[in-house]
Protein backbone atom coordinates (compact mmCIF):
# COMPACT_ATOMS: atom_id res chain seq x y z
CA UNK A 1 0.00 0.00 0.00
CA UNK A 2 0.81 3.76 -0.90
CA UNK A 3 2.19 5.18 2.55
CA UNK A 4 1.05 8.12 1.05
CA UNK A 5 -2.48 6.54 1.01
CA UNK A 6 -2.09 4.76 4.58
CA UNK A 7 -4.73 5.18 6.90
CA UNK A 8 -2.47 4.66 10.05
CA UNK A 9 -2.66 8.28 10.84
CA UNK A 10 -3.79 9.48 14.21
CA UNK A 11 -5.51 13.02 15.52
CA UNK A 12 -3.52 14.64 18.78
CA UNK A 13 -4.36 18.00 20.47
CA UNK A 14 -1.45 20.36 19.69
CA UNK A 15 1.58 21.69 21.65
CA UNK A 16 3.52 24.32 22.01
CA UNK A 17 6.41 21.50 21.03
CA UNK A 18 4.89 21.39 17.84
CA UNK A 19 4.57 24.91 16.95
CA UNK A 20 8.05 24.66 14.82
CA UNK A 21 6.81 22.15 12.84
CA UNK A 22 3.50 23.44 12.20
CA UNK A 23 4.68 26.95 11.43
CA UNK A 24 7.03 25.37 8.53
CA UNK A 25 3.76 24.06 6.89
CA UNK A 26 2.01 27.12 7.39
CA UNK A 27 4.65 29.06 5.57
CA UNK A 28 4.66 26.75 2.36
CA UNK A 29 1.10 26.39 2.76
CA UNK A 30 0.05 30.18 2.47
CA UNK A 31 1.03 33.35 0.75
CA UNK A 32 0.19 35.19 4.40
CA UNK A 33 1.14 32.58 7.20
CA UNK A 34 0.23 32.94 10.54
CA UNK A 35 2.72 33.36 12.74
CA UNK A 36 4.47 31.23 15.38
CA UNK A 37 2.81 33.80 18.22
CA UNK A 38 -0.26 33.39 16.94
CA UNK A 39 -0.78 29.27 17.17
CA UNK A 40 1.03 29.88 20.67
CA UNK A 41 -2.02 32.59 21.70
CA UNK A 42 -4.73 30.00 19.93
CA UNK A 43 -3.26 27.19 22.19
CA UNK A 44 -3.07 29.38 25.73
CA UNK A 45 -6.74 30.86 24.82
CA UNK A 46 -7.71 26.74 25.60
CA UNK A 47 -8.87 26.63 21.56
CA UNK A 48 -9.05 23.37 19.59
CA UNK A 49 -5.78 22.88 18.33
CA UNK A 50 -5.61 19.34 16.74
CA UNK A 51 -2.47 18.08 14.64
CA UNK A 52 -2.92 14.70 11.98
CA UNK A 53 0.39 12.83 12.55
CA UNK A 54 1.46 10.15 9.95
CA UNK A 55 4.35 8.14 11.02
CA UNK A 56 5.24 10.37 13.38
CA UNK A 57 5.21 13.45 11.03
CA UNK A 58 2.48 16.29 11.22
CA UNK A 59 0.98 16.75 7.94
CA UNK A 60 -2.20 18.70 9.05
CA UNK A 61 -3.71 20.85 11.59
CA UNK A 62 -6.64 22.83 12.47
CA UNK A 63 -7.65 25.55 14.85
CA UNK A 64 -11.06 26.13 16.32
CA UNK A 65 -12.70 28.39 19.05
CA UNK A 66 -15.54 27.13 20.52
CA UNK A 67 -18.48 29.65 22.62
CA UNK A 68 -21.76 30.55 23.21
CA UNK A 69 -22.71 27.51 21.45
CA UNK A 70 -21.19 28.71 18.70
CA UNK A 71 -18.23 27.08 16.69
CA UNK A 72 -15.45 29.12 14.56
CA UNK A 73 -12.91 27.53 12.21
CA UNK A 74 -10.03 29.73 12.23
CA UNK A 75 -7.25 27.63 10.16
CA UNK A 76 -7.71 24.29 8.69
CA UNK A 77 -4.28 23.32 7.06
CA UNK A 78 -2.54 20.60 5.47
CA UNK A 79 1.26 20.26 4.03
CA UNK A 80 1.19 20.92 0.41
CA UNK A 81 2.83 17.29 0.04
CA UNK A 82 0.11 15.59 1.40
CA UNK A 83 -3.04 17.77 -0.41
CA UNK A 84 -5.84 16.06 -2.37
CA UNK A 85 -5.55 12.82 0.09
CA UNK A 86 -8.87 13.41 1.99
CA UNK A 87 -7.06 14.90 4.91
CA UNK A 88 -8.70 18.22 4.56
CA UNK A 89 -11.87 16.65 4.84
CA UNK A 90 -10.70 14.47 7.77
CA UNK A 91 -9.60 17.14 9.80
CA UNK A 92 -12.63 19.03 9.01
CA UNK A 93 -15.07 16.23 10.57
CA UNK A 94 -12.65 16.23 13.30
CA UNK A 95 -13.71 19.87 14.34
CA UNK A 96 -17.11 19.26 13.30
CA UNK A 97 -17.12 16.65 16.15
CA UNK A 98 -15.58 18.42 18.65
CA UNK A 99 -18.00 21.35 17.91
CA UNK A 100 -20.76 19.14 18.22
CA UNK A 101 -18.87 17.74 21.74
CA UNK A 102 -18.69 20.82 22.94
CA UNK A 103 -22.56 21.56 22.02
CA UNK A 104 -21.96 23.97 19.65
CA UNK A 105 -25.09 24.54 17.09
CA UNK A 106 -23.97 26.58 14.72
CA UNK A 107 -19.72 26.32 12.77
CA UNK A 108 -18.49 29.57 10.94
CA UNK A 109 -15.30 29.83 8.72
CA UNK A 110 -14.03 32.58 6.16
CA UNK A 111 -12.68 31.47 3.04
CA UNK A 112 -10.62 33.23 0.46
CA UNK A 113 -13.23 33.18 -3.00
CA UNK A 114 -10.02 32.26 -4.36
CA UNK A 115 -9.50 29.13 -3.01
CA UNK A 116 -11.87 27.06 -4.85
CA UNK A 117 -10.84 23.43 -3.20
CA UNK A 118 -11.39 24.55 -0.46
CA UNK A 119 -14.94 26.05 -0.78
CA UNK A 120 -16.13 22.88 -2.47
CA UNK A 121 -14.90 20.99 0.70
CA UNK A 122 -17.27 23.22 2.71
CA UNK A 123 -19.89 22.82 0.11
CA UNK A 124 -19.67 19.33 -0.08
CA UNK A 125 -20.16 19.08 3.64
CA UNK A 126 -23.35 21.58 4.12
CA UNK A 127 -21.49 24.64 4.75
CA UNK A 128 -23.61 27.45 2.56
CA UNK A 129 -22.13 31.12 1.95
CA UNK A 130 -23.88 33.61 4.58
CA UNK A 131 -21.57 37.06 3.33
CA UNK A 132 -18.82 38.55 2.63
CA UNK A 133 -16.21 40.40 4.35
CA UNK A 134 -14.89 43.13 2.14
CA UNK A 135 -11.08 42.99 2.17
CA UNK A 136 -10.49 40.40 4.96
CA UNK A 137 -7.46 38.89 3.10
CA UNK A 138 -3.86 40.44 2.58
CA UNK A 139 -2.84 40.54 -1.07
CA UNK A 140 0.11 41.18 -3.38
CA UNK A 141 -2.33 43.78 -5.10
CA UNK A 142 -5.92 44.43 -3.45
CA UNK A 143 -6.41 42.63 -0.51
CA UNK A 144 -9.33 39.79 -1.21
CA UNK A 145 -12.50 39.40 0.44
CA UNK A 146 -13.62 36.30 2.85
CA UNK A 147 -16.78 34.22 1.89
CA UNK A 148 -18.48 33.62 5.16
CA UNK A 149 -19.79 30.03 5.38
CA UNK A 150 -21.89 28.60 7.81
CA UNK A 151 -23.02 24.91 8.86
CA UNK A 152 -25.97 24.09 11.44
CA UNK A 153 -25.22 21.69 13.87
CA UNK A 154 -29.38 21.30 15.36
CA UNK A 155 -29.94 18.28 13.05
CA UNK A 156 -27.13 16.16 13.94
CA UNK A 157 -28.23 13.46 15.99
CA UNK A 158 -25.16 11.57 17.15
CA UNK A 159 -22.97 12.82 19.95
CA UNK A 160 -19.07 11.75 18.67
CA UNK A 161 -17.14 10.25 20.90
CA UNK A 162 -13.49 12.14 20.66
CA UNK A 163 -10.81 9.92 21.00
CA UNK A 164 -7.35 9.92 19.42
CA UNK A 165 -8.27 7.76 16.19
Amino acid sequence: MNARLSPKSSFRPMQLADLAQIHRIEVQAYPYPWTERIFRDCLNSDYQCWVLKLRGEIIAYGVMSVAANEAHILNICVAPDWQGLGHGRRLLHRLLDLARWHLATRVFLEVRPSNSSAIALYRSEDFSEIGRRPHYYPSDTVREDALVMAKDLRGSKEMPSISQE
